[in-house]
């Protein structure tokens, strides 16, 4: 008996590691974190007391893509965090990898763009790994409600990963207009195309 219940104990244990290695799904309940923002300061989503979401987004430095979404991203925030959708940028790579995200240089972004929106450092990867990020640029959309925050749209921030369409399906912001139209999205996923996350090596 004792062994049957070891195997299960670990049966569950596999299963709660594969879980959360996979990330979040569109209907899950986004646990929150804290984090330190470019200004020094420790941020939470709970610290948005009048939110009635977020637009989480994995983004970086160095990456080209991040790079291209970047003035897209500073135009989400405008339009939405006074509509109670603040972006919430998180740089999620390993500096020692890439020197270009380390914290000083994301402090020096943050200021030369004047960002109007926290950049937190993940540095333990956690919070990256729990979501289930996996390129620069990586959004989720969640809506906050009684039982929680929970996610709405993953993925890609429209469908013009170059910055050269002139019409283009702008994912987040129609996800984002429908939960606040009362309405869910029409499309809640989208594969999102960037950089790859640069994980810390295992010691």
């Amino acid at each position: 008996m004792k062994t049957l219940i070891t195997v299960a104990m670990m049966a569950v244990a596999g299963l709660a590691f594969k879980v959360a290695d996979n990330g979040y799904v569109v209907g899950d309940k986004a646990t929150d974190f804290k984090l330190k923002n470019v200004d020094g300061k420790m941020v939470s989503l709970a610290n948005y007391k009048s939110a009635k979401g977020y637009i989480v987004v994995f983004t970086c430095n160095h990456c080209p893509y991040a790079k291209a979404y970047e003035s897209r991203i500073m135009a989400l925030d405008k339009e939405y965090a006074a509509k109670g959708y603040p972006v919430i940028a998180i740089s999620p790579n390993d500096p020692v990898a890439l020197p270009a995200d380390s914290y000083e240089n994301m402090q020096k972004l943050a200021a030369k763009k004047s960002y109007t929106f926290p950049y937190l450092i993940d540095e333990s990867q956690a919070v990256s790994r729990t979501y289930g990020a996996k390129a620069t640029p990586h959004v989720y959309v969640l809506q906050k409600t009684a039982a929680g925050n929970v996610v709405k749209y993953i993925g890609a921030i429209d469908d013009d990963t170059e910055g050269t369409k002139t019409e283009k399906v702008k994912y987040v912001e129609n996800a984002v207009n429908a939960l606040l139209a009362g309405k869910e999205p029409a499309v809640t996923a989208t594969k999102a195309i960037g950089c790859g996350i640069k994980w810390k090596k295992s010691v």
